[in-house]
């Protein structure tokens, strides 16, 4: 049982809840996932079962792809729905979908994004979502994002809420990106809901929801292949009476030129069975072995 599991994930339970959840469905124990979830948030969870949980690293830095409604009026302490008010930002500036259209552009590109507290990226080894429900709230340092797609979904603001689509690099917080369109349009705003349309190569239109998993008498065919995972590497054809020693680490020489020093490749068997990802040494014109699946 080895392959990829887009998962639509249901609000109101955690990120670990789903891949508990499938351990007993799929009964097995080897399962994780790219792309933690908050436990408000739905949408693409990228599964790997079995062996295709060594490619997790492979998964890690994909873009992520959201539709995010946002409440404007307020700001919370966790910037979202989940939270409580900020008491001074109450009364903000009433803003227009003309002023949060204009300032959408400033947002586009690499940007700088300081990772709110309520989170759970590590400080000192402590992760600062656990200051926060302690009250204390430290110094953190901005990272750079990418935002390659930001656009409003509906032309208007209902009932105080407004919709957009976003399409960043990997590490963005949507409940920050929230509250800084609305400071930079002269208002406040949380995030109210968000659901993850796209992980990398995984869009919502592939996904299966736990409950049709749980039902279905097979359940592992929902599975998709464990190369769909690397597909983007080129391939490297390994030869019968290399397979077993690619398995054991041994590196296979390579003289067709069709690599560059450094480039990552899946390393095939002659039926087109994924060994291992290896990357190619210019120095030594061969393929090591990075990542053995078996």
């Amino acid at each position: 049982m080895d392959g990829i599991l887009v998962v639509d994930k249901p609000a109101g339970i955690t990120s670990h809840d789903v891949v508990s959840r499938l351990r007993r469905i799929l009964k097995t124990k080897k399962i994780g996932h790219t792309g933690t979830l908050d436990p408000f948030a739905t949408g693409v969870m990228a599964v790997l079962v079995g062996k295709a949980t060594r490619l997790a690293q492979f998964l890690d830095k994909d873009e992520k792809q959201y539709e995010a409604t946002l409440r404007f009026g307020f700001e919370t302490d966790t910037g979202d729905r989940t939270g409580s008010p900020k008491p001074i930002l109450q009364n903000p500036k009433t803003v227009s979908i003309d002023e949060i259209r204009t300032v959408l552009e400033q947002f586009r590109g690499e940007i700088e994004q300081l990772p709110p507290m309520y989170s759970a990226k590590k400080v000192d080894g402590k992760k600062l979502y656990e200051l926060a429900r302690q009250g204390i709230e430290i110094e953190r340092k901005s990272v750079q994002i990418t935002i390659k797609k930001l656009e409003l979904i509906d032309d208007k603001i209902a009932d105080s809420l407004v919709q957009i689509c976003v399409r960043c690099s990997a590490g963005t917080y949507i409940r920050t990106l929230a509250e800084d369109i609305a400071r930079a349009a002269g208002g406040a705003a949380h995030l109210e809901a968000l659901r993850r349309t796209a992980s990398g190569k995984y869009g919502i239109d592939k996904s299966v929801s736990l409950e049709e998993l749980q039902n279905h008498e097979e359940p592992a065919s929902f599975l998709l292949p464990i190369r769909t995972a690397v597909e983007s590497l080129p391939d490297f054809v390994v030869v019968a009476d290399r397979v077993e020693k690619t398995r054991n680490g041994m590196s296979t020489r390579d003289l067709s030129g069709s690599f560059i020093d450094g480039e990552m490749v899946q390393m095939i068997d002659e039926a087109g069975k994924l060994i291992a990802i290896g990357y190619f040494l210019e120095s030594e014109k061969v393929v090591q072995p990075k990542v053995v699946l078996s």
